[in-house]
């Protein structure tokens, strides 16, 4: 076999059309060999003897995509100096475009024996774990070209690639689950006719099935277990893990594109699947486990903000460099359009605090091409100090924890709400304001995949997460759920009425509230997880979206396409500055862009806010009142809006407002099992009077 020099960058196996380049980082290493692997179960060793800058490098000629491979290590192995090298382990690539097979859990993939931690194991993992694949880059994009769809006309819709398509009726059952059904005619249409403009994907980074759950049977099933930065999830692929994988995902994201739907990764750069010192050997710890990890004082042990063992060191250069490397491959060479960042509190902990002008910020900030993609936080992790909502950059917008806690108390009817509700409505000013964000900033969710769905949010007080095999102490207990009067399943059709009006109210809250709604999978189809909070375990049917059957009606997602719709058409629900609460000027218009109101009709006082069991108010948006100008900057004019809260648990009668109009129409009201859709409701006039049953809201438009 030729072994040629080849180059320290870029990192990976990169096939060129006549061979492939192979560079892989490892400071601690004292020999490393590439290890091409054959289908009998042989392997070829070429030691890599050029080095710069701890990149070891050999270009192969003649080395084709498909062929599986893996590094061996030779170094120092002092687990008390924080030390892990073993040539026994064979190592995935931490830049490899694709992984084949699975990890079958044998002791050989530990760097210890089970009978004695203190013991090396010796054992050869290369039968039992996966292997990293060089894939070919070439693709066909034809003429895709990026949605790029503005934060304020974006609805996001989160989902998991097998959960949302494994029953879907109309998909072929070999496309079940996969890739190429995210790109079928009949999840786009769905999505299309719901009026979504991105689709968050779970992690679709490859991960692994932890030792623990595959043990009891269950699987990691939500993902968030990442081993390949770079590389689809070979589970995922309908066709083969040999780079089909890659090209499966690349199509699926063509088709989305056609349909002007965003693609958004929800990406887990804090920790790794190696979990923690009693973890396995597959990837990082063997390369180079002092330069990728953050470890403890005495160095046997990791630093843990994140409640899976371990967190990468993100004070590391290498560990920079992978994780912008992975993010400008999946932009550049995936097309995918942005980024949820699972516990992003902890990539800002370049010491130990967070830190808002950590390395990484400062790294995205100046990227050309990360910086111009969704980027999205999760804006806390386990750590001390780690609930960061309201403190990320500028240029980041973030899950708005403090918006889901504040709506679902309002609607279950907790006291000494409704001042803070009226901020969360109205985009977070208290939280994104003073560091020159907009309301866009505010990604804004009810449910999302970690806790209750929305069918279970209105029909569970406890968790019920048995089948997770923790004895139900897993997952939040503190839920803020009601269940309207039964646990679970009931027959009782009061019980039923107030939990469809609850949902009504939830789904209408959200795509009325200024900010960037994010919709949860299957909620749309009041999706059940039968009261499991924490479903992360859970491949099966318990998760799986239920559709229904081709023609068949659903009230409930036909409610969702309505709300969207309004949304969509009306700019008064979806502002890209805050408001002033005055009159604007140059619109000639003397009433306020925004007005609060009482039930009765009386413009709201500190004393109206500060009652503890107020939980019902009118809102008016003023459509003639918005600030901001349009594309090529002509001024905005909408309708008019009166939002109509009553969240209390007995009917209310609510006074127009005089004075902001004297014609109104009835838009929504939640009190209706279709909602009243858009355009089909009575005329009221101002200083008349409209009952609200209890825990309902209703919309008036008044025409521009």
């Amino acid at each position: 076999m030729q072994v040629w020099p080849g180059r320290a960058y870029p990192l990976g196996a990169t096939y060129d059309g006549a061979g492939t380049n192979f560079a892989v980082f490892s400071e601690a290493a004292e020999r490393i060999e590439l290890c091409l692997l054959h289908d009998d179960g042989s392997e070829t060793a070429v030691e890599l003897r050029e080095s710069d800058a701890f990149v070891r490098h050999a270009y192969l000629p003649g080395v084709m995509p498909g062929q599986r491979y893996g590094f061996r290590v030779h170094g120092p192995y002092e687990p008390e100096k924080g030390r892990r090298c073993n040539s026994a382990k064979l190592l995935l690539d931490p830049y490899a475009r694709a992984m084949s097979g699975a990890i079958d859990w044998n002791e050989a993939v530990y760097g210890y024996h089970f009978d004695d931690p203190e013991r090396r194991n010796d054992l050869d993992s290369a039968p039992h774990t996966m292997a990293s694949v060089v894939v070919n880059p070439y693709f066909d994009w034809g003429d895709d070209r990026p949605p790029r769809t503005d934060y304020h006309q974006t609805v996001i819709y989160e989902a998991h690639v097998k959960g949302l398509t494994m029953l879907h009726p109309e998909l072929p059952e070999d496309l079940r689950g996969t890739y190429a059904a995210l790109g079928h005619p009949a999840v786009i249409e769905h999505l299309t006719k719901l009026g979504v403009t991105a689709l968050e994907l779970m992690p679709v980074h490859q991960f692994v099935t932890d030792h623990r759950l595959a043990d009891a049977g269950l699987a990691n099933y939500w993902g968030y277990n990442t081993i390949g930065f770079f590389a689809p999830h070979n589970a995922y692929a309908s066709w083969g893990d040999r780079g089909q994988q890659v090209l499966e995902f690349k199509q699926a994201v063509k088709a989305l594109h056609q349909a002007g739907i965003e693609v958004i990764l929800d990406v887990v750069y804090n920790h790794t699947a190696e979990g923690n010192h009693l973890g396995p050997t597959l990837s990082f710890r063997g390369l180079d486990n002092v330069s990728y990890y953050r470890l403890a004082d005495d160095p046997r042990y990791y630093m843990d903000t994140t409640g899976t063992g371990n967190s990468l060191l993100m004070r590391s250069p290498h560990v920079l460099q992978l994780i912008m490397d992975s993010l400008r491959y999946w932009v550049t060479e995936m097309h995918v359009d942005g980024f949820r960042f699972d516990l992003a509190a902890t990539l800002a902990r370049q010491f130990h605090e967070v830190d808002r002008l950590s390395s990484f910020f400062d790294l995205v900030q100046q990227d050309p091409v990360v910086s111009q993609v969704k980027l999205i936080a999760e804006p806390w992790d386990v750590g001390e100090g780690g609930y960061q909502v309201g403190n990320f950059p500028p240029l980041w917008t973030e899950w708005n924890g403090r918006y889901r806690d504040t709506v679902r108390d309002l609607w279950r009817g907790e006291p000494r709400t409704l001042a803070e509700f009226a901020s969360r409505l109205t985009g977070s000013s208290d939280l994104y304001q003073d560091d020159g964000r907009r309301p866009l900033a505010s990604i804004n969710f009810v449910t999302c995949h970690d806790g209750f769905t929305l069918h279970d949010l209105v029909s569970y007080n406890e968790k019920h997460n048995e089948d997770n095999g923790e004895g139900n102490r897993d997952g939040e207990s503190h839920n803020r759920s009601w269940n309207c009067g039964a646990e679970g399943d009931t027959d009782d059709e009061d019980v039923l009425a107030l939990r469809g009006r609850q949902m009504r109210n939830f789904i209408a809250t959200l795509l009325l509230s200024q900010g960037v709604p994010m919709l949860s999978h299957g909620d749309e189809f009041a999706r059940t997880q039968k009261g499991n909070n924490n479903a992360y375990c859970q491949d099966s049917e318990l998760s799986w979206v239920h559709w229904p059957e081709p023609g068949e009606k659903h009230p409930l997602c036909e409610f969702v396409q309505a709300m969207v719709g309004l949304r969509r058409d009306h700019p008064a629900f979806r502002r890209r500055r805050f408001f002033h609460g005055r009159p604007v000027e140059g619109t000639h218009d003397e009433l306020s862009d925004i007005a609060w109101f009482t039930p009765e009709g009386e413009e709201m006082t500190q004393r109206d806010w500060q009652e503890a069991q107020a939980r019902a108010l009118t809102v008016f948006l003023n459509g003639n009142a918005i600030s901001e100008p349009g594309e090529r900057g002509e001024r905005i004019t909408d309708d008019s809006f009166l939002l109509m809260f009553n969240a209390q648990p007995t009917s209310r009668e609510f006074t127009v407002p005089a004075d902001h109009g004297s014609q109104w129409q009835v838009v929504v009201d939640t009190a209706r099992e279709d909602g009243v859709p858009p355009g089909t409701g009575p005329m009221v006039a101002a200083g008349s009077r409209i009952t609200l049953v209890d825990r309902s809201l209703t919309v008036l438009q008044r025409p521009a």
